[in-house]
């Protein structure tokens, strides 16, 4: 069994409180996790989209305060920032001999890298790195710069101009940009990281169904913040960060949901006979979720949620499968948004699409599949190719109308994390098909 594995493993000994909710490691174990897969991905995937990409040199540079996008995806834990200027050399010496990772820095990374050179002087550190890359003579240089990828842009001007500074014109011709690269590396997941992501994604889930239950919610009582904050202090006592702030929303007869509003819910104090929504996301293990569900509050004397609400999950459940059935493997975002809305026009489902990928970031490397406030082409971003192995937040909405609400729309809006194999689309950790019931 791999460290990764083993350290993983640890996870069912620790006891995070006396209500059942997936376990998650001490701070302590989960260098060990994140390093071995890092490793991993070094030693095997790196290489093969290096020359995926067509590129034999890959330089990333950064300082600290002003991190490039992708650094932390390439260095072991615990870093948690650039130190000083920090330089990594990538060279492809082909096939038998693999890609040389190196480091010009003042503080190298250990067996990740080799060190070029340590010291202190920065003049110095500038002269050796265009020594590193001159003995070598790549064909190309990659560097982190992209008109449209903001991943793939974290080389500031000035590093940009003091690079150009210490390569001669030859090399200087040679310069190209690594968004190619970048995107590649970030949207790929390996098969260590897809051990840990179901996992990782039942913890997100689980928050969420214990927040909407009678353990959180008085009816009368609780508002929506104070449901959108237990979910942020939930996973702050786990030690799971969160990448954006948990959101709760009500959605009721008399709060009016048109066509044409982007989305629909009010804030404020819950009551009986509320439609529920949050949407919430959190890192562990450097993978992110993204997860939107729903729940329903019963009125006196109801003993189940209302079936027209079901029928209304139904509909959001098929728009799902919709979309996931015209993941292909080479369409782009823009190709899978067109198929999937002229499917759901075809069935009368009122969808918005807005699905992205998902992976080191939660707004992810990738096809975009739709944006909330455009659902025509997405140029460049839209115009990506699907790919095997790679991660997304099947996100979106579907408005019905309720002869129960005097024709009033529900918007059931819906978001699962997702693996795509390549042929077929499989939910992390599986997807709301029920409601959740406060009683």
């Amino acid at each position: 069994m791999t460290r990764f594995l083993c350290a993983l493993a640890t996870a069912t000994l620790v006891v995070a409180s006396a209500a059942a909710q997936p376990a998650v490691l001490p701070e302590r174990a989960r260098p060990d996790a994140v390093n071995a897969a890092l490793r991993d991905r070094l030693d095997n995937l790196l290489p093969q989209l290096m020359r995926e990409s067509g590129i034999d040199m890959w330089v990333v540079i950064n300082r600290e305060y002003a991190e490039d996008p992708v650094y932390l995806t390439l260095v072991p834990e615990p870093v948690f920032a650039a130190r000083r200027t920090t330089m990594l050399v990538f060279f492809d010496r082909g096939a038998e001999k693999g890609v040389e990772r190196l480091t010009v820095n003042r503080y190298p990374f250990g067996e990740y890298y080799q060190a070029a050179w340590e010291g202190g002087d920065l003049d110095a550190q500038w002269k050796r790195l265009g020594e590193v890359i001159r003995e070598r003579d790549p064909k190309k240089i990659a560097i982190d710069t992209s008109r449209n990828w903001p991943f793939a842009d974290g080389l500031t001007h000035a590093l940009h101009e003091r690079l150009m500074e210490v390569l001669d014109a030859p090399l200087r011709s040679r310069v190209t940009s690594a968004e190619r690269l970048v995107v590649r590396w970030l949207e790929t997941r390996t098969a260590l990281e897809l051990q840990a992501y179901p996992h990782i994604v039942s913890i997100s889930r689980a928050v969420i169904a214990e927040a909407f239950s009678n353990k959180i919610i008085t009816p009368g009582v609780t508002t929506t913040a104070d449901v959108a904050w237990y979910i942020r202090q939930r996973y702050a006592d786990r030690g799971l960060p969160i990448w954006f702030m948990p959101s709760v929303n009500i959605q009721r007869p008399g709060f009016r949901c048109e066509s044409a509003t982007a989305f629909c819910g009010q804030e404020g104090t819950i009551q009986r006979g509320d439609v529920l929504h949050t949407d919430v996301g959190i890192t562990y293990l450097r993978l992110n979720t993204d997860t939107q569900e729903m729940a329903y509050v019963l009125k006196v004397g109801e003993t189940d949620v209302p079936d027209y609400l079901k029928r209304a999950l139904a509909t959001g459940n098929r728009w799902q499968d919709i979309l996931t059935s015209n993941f292909v493997t080479g369409r782009t975002g823009n190709e899978i948004l067109a198929a999937t809305r002229a499917a759901s026009k075809q069935e009368n489902i009122d969808a918005t699409i807005y699905t992205h990928p998902l992976g080191f970031f939660g707004h992810a490397a990738g096809p975009t599949i739709g944006m909330w406030d455009n659902q025509g082409p997405t140029a460049v971003l839209g115009d990506w190719k699907l790919s095997p192995s790679t991660a997304y937040a099947i996100e979106g909405n579907v408005k019905v109308a309720l002869p129960e609400w005097n024709g009033q729309l529900v918007q059931i809006k819906l978001e699962q994390s997702a693996i795509f194999d390549g042929k077929t689309v499989h939910y992390l950790a599986g997807r709301q098909t029920e409601w959740h019931v406060v009683k």
